[in-house]
Order: C-alpha cells, then sequence, then structure tokens
C-alpha cells in the first residue's frame, strides 16, 4: 500500500515545484513591467529613457507590494499606466499559478497511480531473467545431447521460490495485467543485460554457489539483485525513466515496494492478499487527502507564513530553509484542515521528512516550531480533532 507518508512526500516534492513555479513568474512579470517602460523605438517623439526607467522601476515596486494584497493598487497615485502594467503583470502571474497549480496536481496524481505499474517492473524482470536462464540451459542440454554437461547451480534462479510464488500467484498476475506491465519491447535486451549486468554481477556468482538454497537464500538473491544491480545500472535504470517523468522523485519509493513484493512472496505464512502492496486499501480516500494536502497548503500559504513568521521573530522568514518553510506549511494545514488526523501524528510525519528533504538541523527546528504552534492553535480553537480514538481540542 502507498502509505501517507509516501503521499505526503509527493506532496511535499510539488509543493517544492509549485514554490519554483512561483518564482519564475513572479521574475517573468517582473520582465513584462520592464518590457512595457522600454523605448518606443517606432515612435517619432523624443524617447525620455531615464524617464522610462523611473516608471518601471516604480511599477516594480508596486507590483511587489500588492503580490499579496491588490486592494493597495487601487489607492495607488501611481500614473494610469504604471498603475495598467502593474495590474497585467498581477493578473499574468494569478493565471499562470493557477495552471501550474493544476498541472502539478494532475501530474502528482497521475505519478502515484503509477507506482504500482513502475514496482512491478523490476519483479517482472528478475523473473524474465530466471525464464532466461532456464530457456538458455535447455538450449544447452539439447545440445548435449547424450554427452553428460555438468551445470552445476545455474538453475537456481530459474527455480527461486520466491520468483515462482509470485509467478503463481493469482493476485500478482492480476496485478500485473491491470497495470499493463509487460516486458515484450525489450526481449532483446533482457538477454544482454542478463549477460553482461546479472552473471557477471558478485551477488549472482555468490548465488550460484548454493547448492538447493532456502527461501531465505532465495530471497536474499533476488532482493540483492534488486538492489545491488537492477537499481544501481545506469542503462536499466534509463529504462525505468523512460517509462517515468517522475522517475528522479519514484526512484527510492519503487525501490522499497519491489523489495516488499519479494519479502512478502518469501513470507511461506503469509497469504496471497498480503503480497502485494497495492496502491492503497481505500484509494479514492487517500487520493482525496492527497490533493486536499496540496490544494489547502497553496490556499493558506499567507496565513502560514504569517504564524510561521511570529514564532521565528529574531529570524527573517525568508533566511529560513527554503524546504523548512515548505514543510512547517504542510504541517500547520495538516493539523488545522484534517480533524481525524491526531496533531502528533502530523507533526511526527513532518520531521521525518525534514530529516530526508531538508537540512541537519532542521528536525529540532521544525520540532520545536510545530509543538509550540500545535499547542497555541489548539488552545485558540483553530486546530479541532474529533473522530476515532480523538477528542475534540485534543
Amino acid at each position: 500500500m502507498l502509505n501517507r507518508r509516501i503521499l505526503r512526500v509527493k506532496a511535499f516534492q510539488n509543493l517544492y515545484a509549485y514554490e519554483q513555479c512561483k518564482g519564475s513568474n513572479l521574475n517573468l512579470a517582473k520582465d513584462f513591467i520592464r518590457e512595457s517602460f522600454l523605448p518606443d523605438l517606432n515612435s517619432m517623439e523624443v524617447q525620455d529613457k531615464a524617464a522610462l526607467n523611473r516608471d518601471a522601476e516604480e511599477a516594480v515596486k508596486l507590483f511587489d507590494q500588492n503580490i499579496e494584497n491588490r486592494s493597495l493598487l487601487a489607492a495607488s497615485e501611481a500614473k494610469p499606466k504604471i498603475k495598467q502594467v502593474v495590474l497585467d503583470a498581477l493578473k499574468q502571474v494569478k493565471n499562470a499559478n493557477e495552471k501550474d497549480q493544476a498541472f502539478l496536481l494532475h501530474n502528482m496524481v497521475m505519478s502515484a497511480e503509477r507506482i504500482p505499474h513502475l514496482y512491478l517492473l523490476p519483479i517482472e524482470l528478475l523473473i524474465a531473467f530466471g525464464e532466461h536462464v532456464e530457456k538458455d540451459l535447455q538450449k544447452k542440454k539439447k545440445l548435449a545431447g547424450d554427452n553428460p554437461v555438468a551445470f552445476s547451480n545455474e538453475l537456481n534462479l530459474a527455480q527461486n521460490q520466491v520468483l515462482l510464488n509470485l509467478k503463481n500467484s493469482t493476485s500478482y498476475r492480476g496485478s500485473v495485467a491491470r497495470n499493463n506491465v509487460n516486458l515484450d519491447d525489450i526481449e532483446l535486451e533482457i538477454k544482454e543485460w542478463f549477460r553482461d549486468y546479472i552473471k557477471p554481477s558478485e551477488t549472482y556468482q555468490d548465488y550460484l554457489k548454493i547448492a538447493n538454497p532456502t527461501l531465505e537464500e532465495d530471497f536474499e538473491a533476488v532482493d540483492g539483485l534488486l538492489k545491488k544491480v537492477l537499481f544501481k545500472n545506469e542503462v536499466i535504470l534509463n529504462y525505468f525513466s523512460e517509462k517515468d517523468l517522475n522517475w528522479t522523485e519514484n526512484k527510492s519509493v519503487v525501490r522499497s515496494l519491489a523489495s516488499k513484493v519479494l519479502k512478502n512472496a518469501a513470507n511461506i505464512e503469509g497469504t496471497e492478499e498480503e503480497q502485494l502492496p497495492e496502491i492503497a486499501i481505500n484509494w479514492e480516500e487517500d487520493k482525496e487527502f492527497f490533493q486536499n494536502i496540496f490544494n489547502f497548503t497553496i490556499e493558506m500559504d499567507s496565513e502560514n507564513k504569517a504564524l510561521i513568521a511570529q514564532k521565528t521573530k529574531n529570524w527573517d522568514i525568508d533566511r529560513l530553509a527554503f524546504t523548512d518553510k515548505i514543510i512547517m506549511s504542510m504541517a500547520i494545514t495538516e493539523m488545522k484542515r484534517f480533524p481525524s488526523i491526531p496533531v502528533k501524528v502530523s507533526i511526527n510525519e513532518y520531521i521525518d521528512i525534514s530529516k530526508t528533504y531538508s537540512t541537519p538541523k532542521s528536525k529540532q527546528f521544525v520540532n520545536g516550531l510545530l509543538d509550540v504552534l500545535a499547542k497555541e492553535l489548539t488552545e485558540s480553537g483553530q486546530i479541532r480533532k474529533s473522530g476515532r480514538g480523538l477528542l475534540d481540542n485534543k
């Protein structure tokens, strides 16, 4: 299952991208303002470049003052042209931000829904390598005829109990079909990759030395090939990246889920239903959370920045780690807008995200600030928790 921590991480990644887009949109708007006051080369009138430059800088300053609150523009005593250019620039930024938000939201959901396809691909590759070994040995035996040939433990991968459990699993085969996972387009590459990358690897060679491997040894072999070969080899990783525009962000999640599939398949007592980490137990419900944490954090951006600024008076908010501001804004949004999620759960989740995506000191900073804000927002009634196992205002 794609637990909510993974969904929070993906929302964080896309909010980070959105903030980058906002910065670019602001710069483009300022370029538009300055270009609006360039000398008109087609005009027969004398152009006062100094005056135009002053108007451009006044317009940029007015733009900065109104980016959070347009009401100031109406009260401005600036020239009509300056006010009109600023208004056009503000509209340009608003439209661009809305377009980027919609694109990133759509891309975020599509990316999450594609993860099952991605984590099944490396599993199918391992199965394909095993099938290739079996076919190759059958050819060798056929060519040998009546002459006895020693094949050592070369069939270990073909007879790997973990991979066979998956091949024989109705649930696994159904998931492969539902997610349209097939390797028909790389039949030749499978042979080449096995010859060039799998067979020479230390993990595979060590595996060949084991006679009659146990289930645990079978798991260690295929998990080792997954992590040490498939997810380390640039050629194979390029194949995965071609399947996913968000591969850089998804890679670690995909590797973890693929490993989980193998581990579950190695559990003799595990049921078939437990073998596959589906996208979610209730994807529609989790997708709503996923979309809302993204949209609500954007909606509450100014409000959240003000809260953070209040608690960092001796610390210019613009100097805070860019990632910390996004992480804390997400946490505040979740605490205030998701009544069924305990405050402690939200704080712990975002502390964990800060460990991976922010500075070494971020954990303590984020933890301390969120603890203070959670207490004050709860006491003021801005955080109200309700639902199973929760009491209002707790």
